[in-house]
């Protein structure tokens, strides 16, 4: 399982994402101070970001095929290399948000890339627990990337973490070349199928309906992500949520080995299933939370819903298509991974106006529990655990 080419692309993905939450802590502020931008404009400097990495993804799954996997990771690592570098250039709000776009875009290129590699260098039969090991890389960034952020904003200067990304942005670059695939060996037909402009080259539909499992997971997620702060504040239990997603990140890594054999080996009803169940009664408890202990078991069982949904789903996803059309199943995946992240805090903020912030969090573990039933009609009802 941990090959050279394993490890390479783990790390790959690891940095990649770390630099984009070490950013995504600090950039509004940033936008602020740096430029005296209005609320809007420094909030549209952090989300620019997701726009431009679904805009990466949009057309990575074609090159993924056309001109293949290691080339395509080339150029997204040296976009976030040259992007990173464009923030010490970049002297107005105008050219700060060309260049989050930009850096976006190179993000949802070598995170689909790096998905799409593993799906191809990791065992068939061991895929559950690959991708699930391989997710370990966004789990510690995640936990990683805000607490650097944040320490480098208090103890430093935005040109130190600007000068730390572009560092980690130029380790990506040193080692991708270190990744040795073997040569596609696609038929004439297959690439030409993918490089006709059609909207089955840009989306693969079989992949959607799966991926509706992550996107409404997302937005129950990012919900948590956005409004913890407000919320801890509201109910009085702000040192709880300090720990929030310590707590969080810890039991993914615990749990990831065991989920992920227990997919390939009972199959993938009997992950789903309890995993959706756990994210749903943890946004449940996570809205009715009244201890601090509350909070943090709330921790608990989201982290093992959500450590379990990722990477299952995509590993269902990849096994819904065609070797040649990996790549584009992943970018589609990940563009709804992407767009739950993204809308996620727009509907829990529009909620919040009708219901406290309690009531928004029931109504959004609402949601997580459709994705029972919807699981059980796009996939669960035809793919029994096996025994």
């Amino acid at each position: 399982m941990w090959t050279k080419n394993f490890i390479i692309v783990f790390l790959v993905n690891f940095l990649t994402a770390l630099c984009f939450y070490l950013l995504m802590i600090i950039i509004s502020g940033y936008a602020i101070d740096k430029f005296n931008s209005s609320l809007s404009e420094a909030g549209l400097s952090a989300s620019i970001f997701v726009i431009g990495s679904l805009a990466g993804r949009l057309f990575c799954g074609k090159w993924l095929e056309l001109i293949g996997y290691k080339q395509t990771l080339y150029v997204g690592v040296i976009l976030g290399f040259v992007m990173t570098f464009a923030y010490f250039c970049s002297n107005s709000i105008s050219l700060l948000l060309i260049v989050r776009f930009m850096h976006g875009a190179g993000f949802g290129i070598i995170t689909t890339t790096t998905a799409s590699i593993v799906t191809l260098i990791v065992p068939q039969e061991r895929s559950g627990e690959g991708i699930g090991y391989y997710g370990l890389s966004q789990i510690l960034s995640t936990a990683l990337g805000p607490f650097i952020g944040m320490f480098l904003g208090h103890h430093g200067s935005y040109d130190t973490i600007f000068i730390v990304c572009t560092v980690i942005s130029a380790g990506c670059l040193l080692i991708a070349p270190f990744i040795s695939l073997p040569i596609s060996a696609f038929s004439n037909d297959q690439l030409n199928e993918m490089n006709t402009l059609k909207f089955g080259n840009f989306f693969e539909m079989k992949v959607f309906p799966i991926s509706l499992i992550i996107m409404l997971t997302f937005i129950g997620y990012s919900s948590v992500i956005s409004f913890i702060a407000v919320y801890s504040q509201k109910i009085d239990l702000v040192n709880a949520a300090g720990f929030f997603f310590v707590i969080y990140a810890a039991i993914i890594l615990i749990s990831r080995p065991f989920t992920g054999r227990l997919f390939d080996v009972k199959g993938e009803n009997s992950i789903m299933y309890p995993g959706i169940i756990l994210f749903t009664v943890g946004m449940v408890l996570f809205s009715q939370a009244y201890r601090g202990y509350m909070l943090l078991f709330a921790a608990v069982l989201i982290g093992i819903g959500v450590g379990t949904i990722q990477p299952s789903t995509q590993a269902i996803a990849v096994k819904l298509v065609p070797r040649h059309r990996i790549g584009l199943a992943n970018s589609t995946y990940f563009a709804l991974a992407d767009i739950g992240m993204g809308i996620g805090p727009i509907i829990s903020g529009y909620l919040i106006r009708f219901t406290d912030y309690r009531g928004m969090y029931m109504v959004i573990s609402i949601i997580g529990a459709f994705c029972l039933p919807l699981y059980f009609l796009v996939h669960g009802k035809s793919n029994g655990a096996r025994l």
